[in-house]
């Protein structure tokens, strides 16, 4: 009886830790720009794109000023960003699709990007999944800008672990 309460217990602790510290992504199909869903239909959850790059922060786009690129509808907060963004959208797009940056670079797979956790790096606008994923992000951002370009340029086409 003993050893089946120690198995039980040991089992049971494994699988709480691997719970603790595990980063539990939300893997997108082929959801550029999205939410890690399908059906979102507006880009990076309806955050404005040029505002990073302006304001160096976040903020919510308006369905007022609205332009679809790459078949998702642009949010932005004002007339100013819309025709920034309308005269050059992949200047202002997140990298990788607005996909996890440090995810795309361990192998290539897409998991969804969260508005609210970026980075600009040489003029270029990159998410993370979570707070937690952005701390191993910070560690080493050109190799990982590095590794996630060699997968998303060099193999033509998107991994989806779905």
């Amino acid at each position: 009886m003993k050893k089946i309460l120690k198995t039980t217990l040991i089992t049971l602790l494994s699988v709480f830790s691997m719970q603790v510290f595990s980063l539990d992504f939300v893997y997108s199909k082929h959801a550029w720009f999205g939410a890690g869903s399908e059906g979102n239909e507006y880009a990076i959850e309806g955050f404005d794109a040029v505002n990073y790059f302006t304001q160096s922060q976040p903020a919510k786009g308006s369905k007022d000023f609205s332009f679809e690129y790459r078949n998702k509808h642009w949010h932005f907060k004002n007339s100013e960003n819309l025709a920034l963004f309308t005269a050059n959208p992949q200047k202002y797009a997140p990298q990788y699709g607005g996909h996890c940056a440090w995810r795309v670079a361990q192998d290539g797979a897409g998991v969804y990007g969260d508005p609210k956790i970026w980075t600009i790096v040489n003029n270029k606008l990159y998410l993370n999944y979570s707070q937690k994923v952005n701390d191993l992000w910070v560690k080493d951002i050109p190799g990982f800008i590095k590794k996630a370009d060699d997968f998303w340029l060099n193999q033509n086409q998107f991994k989806s672990l779905n």
